[in-house]
């Protein structure tokens, strides 16, 4: 075999040399660009070439002119680039995943405490930030006694609450969120809860979902039920209207349309009920089996509401806690009460710290809960990396 290579100002002329150098037999190799033009590798085999003693014509192999000339040379110029970079990326995340394991194997050999609560942490489901956190606010030499009772003190002292005092003082308070997290529920259960403590007098009930089929023939049933007012605005956007009325009324509780937040009709709500502060206060209805990242989502999109807190609804169905209180925690949004039930008004409890972060850890026990030694190293170990 005969190999040569030739550069040329264009790929036709290269070609051309190729075929007068070598003849019509020769096979291409590899072509690329350079500063002095198109530079082509190619050969061509004498003793493959030489069938029962002459050379056949129909054999040749190069291929046409007008597949070398559109495009090839700079699509191999960038092909090969971004070939180099995907192998500069994954050999760095080779690199960071080699040194985050030796930075977790030290973490664990030097800190075992630490390596346990963060792996009860996990199964909890608390966030990854928030779990690194709290593990390195430990003091030195703690047990692992100690160390859980101080995580779960830490958790409880970052997860705020409200207290009753709704039921205590009053409030204008609009219930927002998702369809299907128990905004009227909760709406009803509070209803009941401030009639069995202030009689009817001064409550209102508004009925602003024009949304859901129903939703305004249950409030008004609700309303003759417990014998209060139930004000329906003509539209959503006559809100801040309606509420300019209802200053009598000590506690006024108003159901809001269910939407996703992503729904292109959610921007214009949220204007609407911004338009009603400071007579207002938004109150964001999450259900506790929602996903974190979607909790956290709606919480993002709520945000220019600035709301003073939420209500943890299906807390019975949810499979785990800490992911929905690490949002809460992340946010800063404290929680008013609680629901763990549909029955009315029993299954509602004004929010406690303490015992939120109790019933997730039970929650962790009973679903039998598991963080393997590899997810904590995928999770921690480059925390404990980026700390060395």
């Amino acid at each position: 075999m005969k190999i040569v290579r030739h550069t040329a100002p264009d790929m036709r002329q290269a070609l051309r040399a190729i075929r007068e150098q070598l003849g019509e037999d020769a096979v291409i190799l590899s072509s690329r660009r350079g500063t002095n033009g198109v530079e082509v590798t190619a050969a061509v085999d004498f003793d493959a070439a030489r069938l029962d003693g002459a050379a056949k014509p129909a054999e040749l192999r190069v291929a046409p002119e007008p597949a070398f000339v559109p495009a090839l040379p700079p699509a191999a110029a960038d092909a090969s680039a971004e070939a180099m970079g995907n192998e500069l990326k994954t050999l760095r995340r080779m690199l960071e995943t080699q040194l985050a394991q030796l930075a977790w194997n030290e973490r664990s050999r030097r800190h075992p405490v630490h390596v346990e609560l963060l792996r009860e942490l996990s199964e909890i489901g608390v966030a990854q930030d928030l779990a690194d956190h709290l593990v390195g606010q430990l003091p030195p030499g703690v047990d692992l006694a100690q160390g859980r009772r101080f995580t779960v003190a830490g958790l409880s002292q970052y997860l705020q609450v409200t207290g009753d005092r709704w039921l205590d003082s009053g409030g204008c308070v609009a219930f927002i969120g998702a369809t299907g997290v128990g905004k009227t529920t909760m709406l009803a259960k509070l209803a009941v809860r401030w009639i069995l403590r202030h009689g009817p007098k001064d409550l209102a009930l508004v009925a602003s979902d024009t949304v859901r089929i129903g939703a305004q023939d249950q409030m008004h049933a609700l309303g003759q039920l417990l014998g209060v007012p139930v004000h329906v605005p003509e539209r959503f956007e006559a809100l801040p209207q309606l509420l300019a009325g209802l200053n009598r009324h000590r506690l006024v509780l108003i159901d809001t349309p269910g939407a996703s937040v992503r729904d292109a009709q959610f921007d214009a709500r949220l204007a609407v009920l911004a338009a009603c502060a400071p007579r207002l206060e938004p109150a964001l209805v999450l259900a506790a089996s929602t996903q974190a990242g979607a909790l956290e989502e709606t919480i993002a999109r709520c945000a220019v509401l600035k709301p003073a807190s939420c209500l943890l609804t299906k807390m019975d169905e949810a499979a785990s806690l800490g992911g929905a209180l690490s949002a809460l925690i992340h946010a800063r949004l404290p929680v008013s009460y609680v629901s763990d039930g549909q029955r009315v008004p029993e299954d509602l409890r004004p929010a406690r710290a303490l015992e939120l972060i109790t019933q997730a850890v039970r929650l962790a026990k009973t679903s039998g809960a598991a963080a393997d030694e590899d997810l904590l190293r995928r999770r921690f170990g480059k925390l404990a990396h980026a700390n060395t």
